[in-house]
């Protein structure tokens, strides 16, 4: 099978493993699959299942304190973690990072993301829905750049869709970028399909 990844990392045991991506990309779903083939992950549960994420939503809290405090990086050498992309920038530059980078066709994270805030009755950011995807497509851009550069990231790609339609493939592919560690059977298993509610249509945006 052929690499998707680039490796430029050397050590590999303590590897922090951030799943990453927008909100509503599958990072919750990925954390799930990661759990189910073996791989420890750091969740407090502080944030519970809902209509919004009916198995979980598998956060860490202190992540969204990274910018100010990073002493829990420290905890998850060899273990999963979910950091939401715009988040990336605060890793600090002496660990080593492999991230499981989640990308979905942008109108369903936006088609989500309305659904989400309107069960939580909020009225969002008041960007139309073709400026919000201008705005994560630059943010996607410009962040795949500065992981490109770094060195002590490694990154892998990996398309919701594809996982919903092909789950063992990509448990595969996932499972090799993690030097073959996981339960690639377990991982596809997690996938359910009746879960996936927002499915692009007809049309761009």
């Amino acid at each position: 099978m052929k690499s998707l990844f680039t490796k430029k990392t050397d050590q590999k045991n303590e590897d922090i493993i951030i799943v990453s991506g927008l909100p509503r990309s599958g990072t919750s779903m990925m954390m799930q699959m990661l759990e189910a083939g073996g791989l420890d992950i750091m969740t407090d549960g502080k944030r519970t299942a809902d209509d919004n994420n009916l198995k979980g939503y598998y956060e860490f809290e202190k992540t969204r304190k990274i910018k100010n405090d990073i002493s829990w990086i420290q905890d998850c050498g060899g273990k999963a973690v979910k950091i939401v992309s715009p988040l990336l920038y605060f890793l600090p530059e002496q660990n080593r990072y492999r991230i499981i980078f989640m990308e979905r066709d942008m109108r369903e994270i936006i088609n989500s993301q309305n659904k989400m805030l309107e069960r939580l009755n909020n009225a969002g950011s008041g960007l139309s829905d073709k400026e919000m995807i201008l705005k994560n497509r630059n943010h996607i851009k410009d962040i795949k750049e500065w992981i490109s550069a770094r060195n002590n990231m490694d990154v892998i790609y990996i398309n919701y869709n594809e996982v919903i339609n092909s789950s063992l493939q990509k448990s595969k592919e996932i499972n090799e970028f993690l030097e073959n560690k996981l339960d690639t059977e377990k991982m596809s298993a997690v996938i359910d399909r009746t879960l996936y509610r927002q499915r692009a249509g007809a049309g761009t945006l």
